[in-house]
């Protein structure tokens, strides 16, 4: 029995199975996507946090003042104060011995906060060319964070880090003093953001690949017509 004029011709068993195979691979492919934005603007606030709070250092048992330290927000004090007076600001950091640190972490937040303001181009560009563009901006934002993490230790030896973990403290060493959760998470971020940047670089790939399989499709249902 033959098709009638102008109707698509029917598709074969292997053409179906490819396009029901076809949408579930979108689909799957879609709700990653949704998730690696997530993730990247999660990282993005869980990174923002760790610059701005002061808990990169803090006192330990034996050190001769209470207190923590951050990037350019420090608050330092006797133990017997309940409130502990703090010092230094975003705008203000002259004091800081860590301006190398708080120039990269910032410079690796800037990059991930311009990767969330790149999914706007998800409605005009290609898929596949967003999620390169975004993979790339991930992995100068962990090379930027790595940076600023193994730098951050070289500003131990300074006097502000002396006055509050003594005179032991050197480049690398924090005497009685110890790392804190900020610090911590920043260090577990460089992995996170990698994580990040690889999905997005698979994501990308997968689109193309995609997109050439649309092709050949349509080629061959052009074919089968003709």
């Amino acid at each position: 029995m033959s098709a009638a004029p102008g109707a698509p011709a029917p598709m074969l068993p292997d053409q179906e199975a490819a396009k029901i195979y076809q949408s579930t691979y979108e689909r799957n492919s879609r709700a990653i996507g949704v998730l690696w934005g997530i993730f990247t603007i999660l990282f993005a606030f869980v990174n923002g946090m760790c610059f701005v709070l002061p808990y990169w250092i803090g006192d330990g048992v034996d050190t001769p003042m209470a207190g923590y330290l951050g990037l350019f927000h420090y608050c330092i004090g006797h133990s017997i104060w309940r409130d502990l007076p703090c010092d230094g600001s975003f705008t203000d950091f002259s004091y800081s011995p860590f301006k190398a640190a708080f120039f990269f972490i910032g410079l690796s937040i800037l990059l991930v906060i311009s990767c969330i303001v790149c999914f706007a181009l998800f409605f005009f560009c290609s898929t596949a060319t967003v999620y390169k563009i975004c993979g790339w901006m991930q992995l100068a934002s962990a090379t930027c964070q790595a940076l600023g993490c193994l730098i951050f230790p070289d500003g131990w030896d300074s006097d502000l880090v002396q006055q509050l973990c003594g005179d032991q403290t050197d480049k690398y060493s924090l005497g009685a003093c110890s790392v804190r959760w900020a610090y911590i998470l920043a260090i577990m971020g460089i992995l996170n953001v990698l994580i990040l940047s690889f999905l997005a670089f698979v994501l990308g790939n997968r689109q193309d690949g995609l997109m050439a399989e649309e092709l050949l499709a349509d080629s061959k249902d052009l074919i089968g017509a003709l």
